[in-house]
């Protein structure tokens, strides 16, 4: 028997109507459905934004192939999930003729910059790494601004990533492959509260 909190809250083609009609005429919100549950993560601030931008420099210059997209995707692969990660790391072209929540398959990594809100533990720290681990995403990188970290998860194995390496914001991290970028972390201590 299927437990109640294992049925999603609505079913995903009502999702995705109400994920149009919240884009296109509310502010301040992006809709997710994660793990069967409808939520929703805070419009990026500029500190946010500059970070992705950060991002995105970094590895267009190491591999000129890749490009970082800001792209809903679909994830899970018990459940029906859809994810707009902050980040989403690919060869460039990837999601040409794929709507508005693409598949995951052929993404090299995620990213999401943690926001100052109080769902981000809960979204960034618990549900999306299992949800990208059990898409089969090679690498999941959290930028956590609360504790001034850099979380780099790898080796997904079903519900949980194999590898998760933590480093404090000034470290050089080396993104493990399929991304192998290194990323000097300093200038991230200039964007955080």
């Amino acid at each position: 028997m299927t437990a109640i909190s294992d049925r999603p809250q609505i079913p995903l083609e009502e999702f995705e109507d109400l994920a149009r009609y919240v884009t296109r005429n509310l502010e301040g919100v992006r809709p997710e459905f994660i793990n069967g549950s409808l939520g929703a993560k805070p419009v990026p601030d500029g500190d946010h934004g500059r970070i992705i931008e950060w991002l995105m420099r970094i590895c267009i210059q190491a591999r000129p192939e890749l490009w970082v997209y800001d792209q809903g995707l679909r994830v899970q692969t018990y459940r029906t999930g859809h994810a707009r990660p902050d980040g989403v790391l690919a060869p460039s072209g990837h999601f040409e003729g794929q709507g508005e929540w693409a598949d995951a398959g052929g993404v090299l990594m995620v990213v999401e910059v943690t926001s100052y809100d109080s769902d981000t533990d809960r979204r960034d720290r618990v549900e999306k790494p299992r949800a990208y681990s059990e898409t089969g995403i090679p690498v999941y990188l959290l930028i956590d601004r609360d504790s001034a970290e850099v979380v780099v998860h790898s080796d997904p194995a079903g519900v949980r990533y194999e590898t998760v390496r933590t480093l404090p914001f000034g470290k050089t991290v080396h993104l493990p492959d399929p991304v192998g970028i290194p990323l000097d972390t300093e200038p991230l201590k200039s964007w955080v509260r």
